[in-house]
């Protein structure tokens, strides 16, 4: 958790605030999808997290994509955002947010996979038409990302 969301709970503690992350899928030449098992929840899901004070939603998804993959990311497509009470949640500690999140694609991205991190447990790509089952709060973003309709998305 950084400095800014510290600060911001020292006024609100656990009442809801908005929160903005970014998240992305990485795709590799195979058409692949690298998913992350998460450490918080044990569920498979994309790299993403929360926006930094000063920090653009491209720099936020490339900067948690590196922190929890090891990836540097190069070029990126736009997918969608994501708002409403879908994104509404109270986590572990009794936070509650309703996010807005931005979502990614990118196919360039160099560095090997690194799972030496707090928020991941494993990293594998899968063929996106055979995934495992996905954190139920990522569904909307899968559901478009294998979508015949042309992004973006605004959901």
């Amino acid at each position: 958790m950084n400095d800014y969301i510290q600060y911001l709970r020292s006024f609100v503690g656990n009442n809801k605030v908005i929160m903005v992350a970014s998240g992305v899928f990485i795709i590799d030449s195979e058409e692949r999808v690298l998913l992350q098992f998460r450490s918080d929840n044990h569920k498979w899901g994309h790299p993403g997290g929360f926006m930094e004070l000063g920090e653009k939603v491209e720099d936020t998804a490339r900067r948690e994509a590196f922190e929890e993959t090891g990836l540097k990311l190069g070029k990126m497509e736009f997918l969608g955002i994501y708002s409403g009470s879908e994104q509404e949640r109270t986590l572990a500690n009794g936070d509650e947010i309703a996010l807005v999140k931005i979502m990614f694609i990118c196919r360039d991205f160099e560095g090997e996979l690194n799972i030496n991190n707090e928020e991941t447990l494993h990293l594998k790509f899968f063929p996106i038409d055979s995934l495992p089952e996905i954190w139920e709060t990522q569904k909307a973003e899968f559901i478009d990302l294998v979508s015949v309709q042309a992004s973006p998305f605004i959901r």
